[in-house]
């Protein structure tokens, strides 16, 4: 789901921030950030809270959070192989902050409960390499469609779902397969999907998550990380290729610059003003796509 050199060029660079100074920044300013039109203060206010979720193969545990009223287009988060950690319910706090009921998961729930790595935790480290990548290597197609019925049916159930509107999901690296799974596997439910610098979205295995696309019918958005486009720069014409042939909306960029894992705010090779503009890009087909 996710190449080892994609984890090598994160790894070779520094820590740019720390969470909370991003929290200090970009909670307050990111949507402006985003949309300058848009004052900080039309920031909704939001709850939420760690759930457990009754799956086939056992209790996943996961971060949920919403407006603190009405109800809202849901939305399903895969975070990358550094698993669910305070940053990701850092950004799925931000999202909700924008109208939507946020799901953000731990895919390792089957061997361990997050935090599943050290805040921080440094790739380059052989002990810490190794440890990511047997629980990255748990995960398989199976796996996935177990785990996407499970959250999707979870966020349906949730009183602060709008379960009228399709539902959305994002993923970021080991993440990016998990969305085409999600939106291949439940086709009437997923209206928007987004990946993140997403992990082998397009290879010449019988598996590639590419060969899913004829039986989506949601709306995309991929951020291509530039270092990933030069180590396989067909891969986007694959896709492009692929989503119209489907016929479906396909927003497809590489973003200037950046390496593998540019997005979360933890990362480190974190590009602020790159991530913000694919998270406004995220909330332009979000609103789109799951208007209702």
């Amino acid at each position: 789901m996710c190449e080892n050199d994609d984890f090598d060029e994160f790894a070779r660079h520094p820590q740019p921030l720390t969470r909370r100074t991003f929290c200090q920044m970009t909670l307050a300013a990111g949507l402006v950030a985003a949309f300058p039109g848009l004052a900080a203060s039309a920031a909704v206010e939001t709850k939420g809270q760690d759930v457990t979720i009754k799956t086939p193969a056992g209790t996943a545990d996961a971060y949920f959070v919403h407006p603190a009223t009405g109800k809202h287009p849901g939305v399903l988060v895969w975070p990358d192989i550094f698993g669910l950690r305070p940053a990701f319910k850092d950004m799925a706090t931000r999202l909700a902050q924008s109208g939507y009921a946020v799901l953000v998961i731990n895919p390792f729930y089957r061997t361990q409960p997050a935090p599943t790595s050290a805040e921080h935790a440094d790739f380059n480290d052989p002990a810490t390499r190794k440890a990511l990548m047997a629980l990255h290597d748990t995960l398989n197609a199976d796996t996935n469609q177990v785990d996407v019925k499970a959250f999707v049916t979870f966020l349906d159930q949730q009183p602060a779902v709008d379960t009228r509107r399709k539902l959305g999901t994002m993923g970021y690296c080991m993440g990016g397969p998990q969305v085409f799974v999600t939106a291949a596997n439940i086709p009437d439910r997923i209206g928007a999907a987004a990946t993140f610098h997403g992990g082998g979205l397009a290879t010449d295995k019988p598996d590639s998550p590419h060969l899913l696309i004829p039986r989506m019918k949601a709306q995309f958005l991929i951020a291509i990380a530039a270092s990933d486009d030069t180590k396989d720069p067909k891969a986007k014409d694959t896709l492009r290729e692929a989503f119209a042939k489907a016929k479906l909306p396909a927003e497809i960029e590489v973003y200037a610059g950046t390496k593998h894992g540019w997005c979360p705010i933890d990362s480190a090779v974190y590009d602020h003003d790159q991530a913000e503009k694919a998270w406004g890009r995220m909330l332009v087909l979000f609103g789109k796509a799951l208007a209702g």
